[in-house]
């Protein structure tokens, strides 16, 4: 091994034991100290089984079928599992993608971040708060010393994975693995916890070792990239190479994928009103501790909106903005405080079961907002339970039917939601939302969780059946370069508040808000090159 690598993968291949199928096949990469390397692909392409052998953290299922993982000249397959606690936090640190399901929810913050410090080194009880109170500071917690005592569920995405973050970077690992770290943020919470990551890790010269989906932010970050396809690399070299002249045919399609330019849409919403919103204020009330009083936070102020036929409403804005408790008010199943909701000009408590019915909603999670006991037909012909137009034979074949639109075939309509790929659950919930024609559709971020292909599919086909069925929508998302795509108008929300409205065009190229610039200045601008590859810009910056 040489000097100029801290970990060499060669040959690796995982296997699945019962089966004995191969997931990860003769994979080979290193990492030199200090670098930061990439590896993408979509889900299934093995690339967190990969690097999870590097730690030898496998599911039980996967085996080691053959190759080797070389850190500092001892191969980690080999090691016993006293070196390999010494080798996980101390040497290798991870952070995963979800942090609330790797931080101890019964634990507090103060007592996760201590845990490391006690096992690995010999501080004291003083220098151990004391490293742990800078690193919070690092990495942007503010009131440090009330957050020791907090729990995990106390905090925002951003900032749990910050303290997740923390907790790694206080032992000073030589190799950080950060899997999927971003992906459940929005933009700006997420450029700001990789700059984070990239500031501490090149302050300790630690290497990192990136691991997304998310192409446009392993572009900006790392200094070379492995793409993945069905356990195989297929590609590897610099990020520069790569994003402008991409060799492999996978790569080339996952480039292709990315949302470029704004599509025009050639039909337009008409001038009718069909849901408004007047200054809608929603409470919540919170509770400290069982012998302060119970306050109440505000979490919607005094919000207008119109929506009209046809239209589809982006609602934008930062985790905490208040977005999807607006959509889940109007959808009927959060209650509001002050204000009214208006369907079609008249409230919509005047005919409840109607605007139920006309009012639909697709979840960011189709896994848990599908039932697992039910196959993808029923579920879809549930919708259709009060329908009293159609007998069951009629809902049964427009149930099949709809399923079929949205391009789930004849053979998985008997399989249950576990059976499906993400993509496919997504199509299930939409199928479900539009077997009524409802009139309006609420969509909460129901493409965040999907890999860029899918993503694309997904958009493609939203935009196909509101052509076709001329359903108006309210579309809440943090990614703009997919609000960017499906659009009328954009609402930008911050704090429970409207701060700035208007077409898309105007908000996305004359932001007046600086919120909103901030917004847009987190996201990328992509142009095709005539070698199947991409050139990234980054939107208000010089």
């Amino acid at each position: 091994m040489t000097r100029d690598r801290l970990i060499e993968v060669r040959d690796l291949s995982l296997k699945i034991g019962s089966t004995g199928a191969t997931v990860v096949d003769k994979v080979s990469f290193d990492v030199a100290p200090g670098e930061i390397f990439g590896i993408v692909g979509e889900s299934g392409s093995g690339k967190t089984l990969a690097t999870r052998a590097i730690v030898s953290l496998l599911p039980p299922a996967i085996s080691i079928a053959g190759g080797s993982v070389v850190y500092k000249g001892r191969d980690v397959l080999t090691m016993g599992n006293a070196d390999l606690r010494a080798l996980r936090g101390a040497e290798i640190g991870v952070v995963f993608q979800e942090p609330m399901t790797s931080l101890n929810p019964s634990m507090t913050v103060g007592r996760q971040l201590e845990e490391g410090l006690i096992v690995h080194t010999r501080l004291s009880a003083a220098e151990r708060k004391s490293r742990i109170l800078d690193m919070l500071g690092r990495v942007g917690i503010r009131d440090v010393e009330n957050a020791l005592a907090a729990y995990p569920h106390e905090f925002s995405g951003g900032m749990r994975q910050r303290i997740m973050l923390a907790s790694v970077m206080l032992l000073k690992p030589a190799l950080l693995i950060a899997d999927e770290p971003t992906t459940a943020l929005d933009a700006v919470v997420q450029r700001e916890v990789m700059g984070l990551m990239v500031d501490l890790t090149r302050a300790e010269g630690t290497a990192v070792l990136l691991i997304s989906h998310d192409l446009p932010m392993v572009a900006r970050y790392t200094n070379r990239i492995l793409v993945m396809e069905k356990g195989v690399a297929v590609e590897a070299g610099t990020t520069e190479r790569i994003l402008e002249a991409p060799r492999h045919p996978y790569t080339m399609k996952l480039l292709s994928s990315l949302p470029f330019r704004r599509q025009n849409r050639s039909f337009g919403p008409s001038a009718k009103t069909i849901v408004s919103v007047r200054e809608l204020s929603v409470e919540y009330a919170t509770r400290r501790s069982p012998f302060r009083k119970t306050k109440r936070k505000r979490a919607l102020n005094a919000i207008s909106i119109d929506i009209r036929e046809g239209e589809v409403v982006a609602l934008v804005g930062g985790s905490g903005s208040g977005k999807t408790t607006l959509g889940r008010t109007i959808a009927g199943l959060v209650a509001q405080r002050e204000g009214a909701i208006l369907f079609q000009g008249r409230s919509r408590d005047a005919d409840w079961q109607q605007y139920r019915l006309n009012c639909q909603m697709v979840f960011q999670d189709p896994y848990s907002s599908l039932d697992p006991r039910m196959t993808t037909l029923a579920l879809v012909e549930e919708a259709l339970r009060l329908e009293p137009a159609l007998d069951a034979q009629a809902k049964r074949a427009r149930a099949s039917e709809t399923l079929q639109e949205v391009g789930i075939e004849a053979t998985y309509v008997s399989r249950y939601p576990h059976e499906l790929s993400g993509g496919q659950r997504q199509r299930v919930a939409i199928a479900r939302a539009i077997v009524r024609r409802p009139k309006f559709l609420i969509a909460d971020e129901p493409v965040s969780a999907l890999d860029v292909t899918v993503r694309a599919q997904i958009l493609d086909l939203f935009s196909r059946l509101q052509k076709r069925y001329g359903f108006s929508c309210l579309f809440i998302s943090h990614d703009l370069g997919v609000v960017e795509q499906v659009a009328d108008r954009v609402v930008v929300m911050q704090d429970g508040r409207v701060i700035e409205e208007g077409d898309r065009d105007t908000i996305f190229d004359s932001p007046k808000e600086p919120y909103t610039r901030q917004l847009l200045s987190a996201i990328p601008v992509l142009e095709q090159n005539d070698k199947g590859g991409v050139r990234l810009k980054w939107r208000l910056e010089n």
